[in-house]
């Protein structure tokens, strides 16, 4: 799936009923770093606001200064004063008391944090938004939201998608290879993202888009096919990982939600962030926990095969089920950081006992379609661990420094974290989301 295939959707009115938008420019090849003078030139821009952190302002904003002062472009630079700036309040803050308000384009220099906080900026000051990418390692390039923790919580900030999306390979391959790990495992946790969009579509009447979930498979088997390179750093293989990464944020604007690129898989990893935030534990990078989470899903998926649903047990066990102890759980695994997901509980009653008897009925009458599903959509955990061993990434928890006895209550908060039906959420109305783990 190439960037021009990735655009053979858009303006077009779908079958799903939507007509799909997205209006970004995105180059990718060698050397197309240098273009920088002529998008600014582009945007009729006056003054470039250049946002970087220590490292990306070594693997390219040096550079892309440069260029602005070739060219004779006045611009500002801001180099967090991190090399690894937390998505928080407090650095979004600190952006925009640096920013220059006489600037009308911003030009961002790096991935993940860097390129949520510049869409950020761009949303609150209505400037363009270039975005010059250092690493192929997460999907959020071309994505409409932000990944940032606020009040404790991991949210997706509704931001600005950028204007330009710059992939020049010459800086990608020389990403370091731990953000290639993470580029990959966050394309591999699209399989688990797009059998939950199905499985929510079945369940629940959730808006489900077949073109769209189409690109996403055709993008993941394209990373998958060149995950070997990867680690040799050839061009095709980053280059694969980096479009595929591009090609789900797409998929994310086309259909108005995150469900093309993100299920129980992020949230597993979201729970990590958490914990790390609130206790210091370990913390590994997003796309990297994506990937331990999808092998995690993937098993649980499978195991759902050995079983014969019960109403009886279900409806007994979600009648017995103690919201409030519940909560204290919480509150020990995330400690203040429960408290928005306790709060967005108190909105949004997943755990009403009506609606839960309606989602069973549905569930029980369509369980040969549920398993199908999962059938069509996911591949074996053997496939997952020889490819994670293959470009030498974790398979597991306890290879993140997370003890695996917390996995079942880690599991569990998963499906507190937003509302979106993922599998936790499936395995809890059928009353097996504490045996599972047996």
């Amino acid at each position: 799936m190439s960037i021009e295939n990735m655009h053979d959707l858009n303006g077009v009115t779908c079958s799903c009923g939507k007509t799909h938008r997205f209006d970004a420019e995105v180059t990718v090849g060698k050397g197309v770093v240098r273009r920088i003078p002529e998008y600014v030139r582009q945007y009729h821009a006056k003054k470039v606001f250049v946002l970087s952190d220590i490292n990306t302002f070594q693997a390219a904003g040096e550079q892309v200064c440069g260029l602005l002062e070739d060219a004779g472009i006045p611009f500002v630079s801001y180099c967090c004063p991190e090399k690894n700036p937390e998505p928080d309040e407090k650095r979004v803050g600190s952006v925009v008391m640096h920013y220059d308000s006489a600037c009308d384009l911003i030009v961002a220099i790096g991935s993940g944090v860097i390129n949520d906080i510049g869409k950020i900026l761009s949303t609150v000051s209505g400037r363009p938004y270039i975005i010059v990418a250092t690493a192929p390692s997460m999907d959020g390039y071309a994505s409409a939201s932000s990944s940032m923790t606020r009040d404790g919580l991991k949210i997706s900030l509704p931001s600005r998608c950028p204007d330009v999306i710059i992939g020049d390979t010459d800086i990608l391959c020389n990403a370091p290879l731990e953000l290639m790990r993470s580029g990959l495992g966050d394309m591999l946790a699209k399989y688990v993202s797009i059998c939950e969009w199905r499985l929510s579509h079945l369940i629940n009447g959730e808006y489900y888009c077949e073109q769209i979930a189409q690109l996403i498979r055709h993008a993941v088997k394209q990373c998958v096919d060149n995950a070997p390179a990867l680690l040799r750093r050839e061009e095709a293989a980053v280059q694969a990982v980096f479009e595929g990464l591009v090609t789900a944020g797409v998929a994310m604007k086309y259909a108005g939600l995150s469900r093309p690129a993100s299920g129980v898989e992020h949230y597993i990893s979201h729970v990590l962030d958490m914990r790390g935030a609130e206790f210091r534990t370990p913390v590994a990078l997003h796309g990297i926990q994506c990937a331990v989470g999808t092998v995690i899903a993937v098993k649980l998926y499978h195991k759902l095969k050995a079983i014969i649903p019960d109403k009886e047990k279900a409806l007994a066990y979600v009648a017995g089920f103690r919201v409030d102890a519940w909560h204290e759980t919480l509150r020990g695994l995330l400690g203040k950081g429960a408290e928005s997901m306790i709060d967005l509980e108190s909105r949004e009653k997943k755990y009403d006992l009506v609606s839960h008897a309606s989602r069973l009925e549905t569930i029980l009458k369509n369980w040969d379609r549920v398993l199908r599903i999962i059938k069509e959509e996911l591949p074996s955990a053997q496939e997952l661990e020889a490819l994670l061993d293959a470009i030498q990434a974790p398979k597991t928890l306890e290879e993140l420094g997370v003890s695996e006895a917390l996995l079942p209550t880690v599991f569990g908060a998963t499906k507190d974290i937003r509302d979106k039906y993922v599998l936790s959420r499936l395995m809890w109305d059928l009353g097996i989301i504490e045996e599972v783990f047996l």
